[in-house]
């Protein structure tokens, strides 16, 4: 290597987990030597931390990588992660890519960096499936105002549509203690928020014998964090005991994001879901009843094979019968590998995309349904991101996006205010 600092850029493709890991990673780098420069700015080394959920997803890495060879065709080109793990051949033929990394083998890029020599074929590292066993810490400092901490990986569910198990291996997670010390790094960083990440957050302690509510109840005792925040959990995970901890602890926001997929029970055995409807619904209603204001939103897939236009609008009506804040809406997609990619009754694209818009406009009416029950509700706003020049967007506990034109001053304070004021698109303004 040169006797210069050389230059490190990521990008990264996905999940909230990807961007914890994605950050641990940046300070491995630095650790080694390398300077974190934006992704916008030449760099010796361009790393790609890819997502393979879904064929957009696929596509949006190829996209990212080409685009990145043609900035930059000197420099030293990595694809690393859940894509690099499952679709390491398929990136082996874009040419400029000089080296492929798994989900182990991610977290040693230096390792692999003592040659920068672009390659003309090629190096890939990646482990089998049953070698994806190590625990590796991750959470993110990138931004000042809230932090992803990675607390569990891998899945033990075996969905018939997803690839995640084959690119992260079984759910495993590190103790509460070691969690606890990555809190309060965090805390000493002056973050106000910490959003719990992992592929199945519901099922940590599986590998230390410890619970998710074990977890929870020992995090809100650190000093310095305000805001906890919990992302999506299974229903049939969703204990009455983790809903009433968070209906009487101001320090873990009440929202909820609940993957459901289909309203269809049918449709729910095909997809090797375990939970009915009803479950789902139970959930639900257990949330109002004890936080009436609570956030819940829900993930749905529309178009899954052997879904007939019945069991859409089954799930359609379903949805809309619930108390929900908003939906998370993919339309199906095939994945290589999996049971049902080769299922009988594939949904062609022109149907799945008029079913996944006819839910996302259900999933506008939700939304603007809940910011009116909101309406004239006192809430503490963490301030993240400017939108544009002079106005900035921030959360309120129970996940409602405001705007204020107050500037960029308030980023990563919170503030109390009334919400009364909304735009033309039914968003709250203070």
């Amino acid at each position: 290597m040169s006797d210069r600092q050389l230059k490190v850029a990521f990008h990264t493709l996905g999940c909230k987990l990807n961007f914890s890991e994605t950050s641990a990673i940046g300070r491995i780098m630095e650790e080694a030597g390398f300077r974190k420069v934006s992704f916008d700015e030449k760099a010796d080394v361009y790393v790609i931390h890819g997502c393979t959920v879904t064929e957009a997803a696929d596509k949006k890495c190829r996209q990212v990588i080409r685009q990145t060879i043609r900035k930059s065709p000197d420099s030293f080109i990595v694809v690393a992660g859940c894509y690099a793990q499952i679709r390491h051949a398929e990136i082996a033929k874009i040419p400029g890519v000089d080296l492929i990394l798994g989900t182990n083998e991610k977290y040693d890029i230096p390792g692999f960096l003592s040659n920068l020599n672009k390659r003309k074929v090629p190096e890939i590292h990646n482990c089998e499936r049953n070698e994806l066993t190590p625990f590796y810490s991750a959470y993110s400092l990138d931004d000042r105002t809230r932090a992803f901490l990675k607390i569990q990986d891998g899945c033990d569910y075996s969905c018939s549509y997803c690839t995640i198990p084959m690119a992260r291996g079984k759910s495993r997670n590190k103790p509460v203690s070691e969690c606890v010390k990555d809190a309060e790094k965090i805390a000493g960083k002056g973050i106000k928020e910490i959003v719990l990440t992992g592929i199945n957050i519901g099922d940590f302690g599986k590998s230390t014998g410890e619970t998710f509510y074990d977890l929870l109840e020992t995090l809100i005792k650190i000093k310095g964090i305000e805001r906890y925040r919990i992302s999506s959990v299974e229903p049939n995970l969703l204990t009455d005991k983790i809903i009433k901890l968070v209906a009487k602890n101001d320090k873990i926001m009440p929202h909820f994001h609940i993957p459901l997929q289909s309203g269809s029970d049918r449709i729910l055995a095909k997809m090797r879901r375990r939970y009915t409807r009803d479950v789902f619904a139970s959930r639900v209603e257990r949330i109002r009843d004890l936080i009436p204001l609570a956030g819940i939103g829900a993930d749905v897939i529309a178009g899954f094979p052997g879904e007939t236009e019945e069991e859409f609008m089954d799930t359609y009506g379903f949805l809309s019968s619930l108390d929900l804040s908003y939906l998370h809406v993919f339309s199906y997609s095939a994945r290589k590998g999996t049971p049902a990619a080769s299922m009988e009754g594939q949904i062609d694209n022109k149907t799945k995309h008029h079913r996944s818009k006819k839910l996302q406009s259900l999933s506008e009416k939700k939304r603007k349904e809940f910011n009116e029950k909101c309406r004239g509700m006192r809430a503490d706003i963490l301030w993240e991101s400017e939108e544009k020049p002079g106005y900035i967007a921030g959360f309120t506990g129970n996940y409602i996006r405001v705007y204020t034109a107050s500037g960029i001053t308030l980023k990563g304070k919170i503030t109390s205010h009334i919400l009364r004021e909304t735009d033309e698109n039914g968003n709250f303004t203070v």
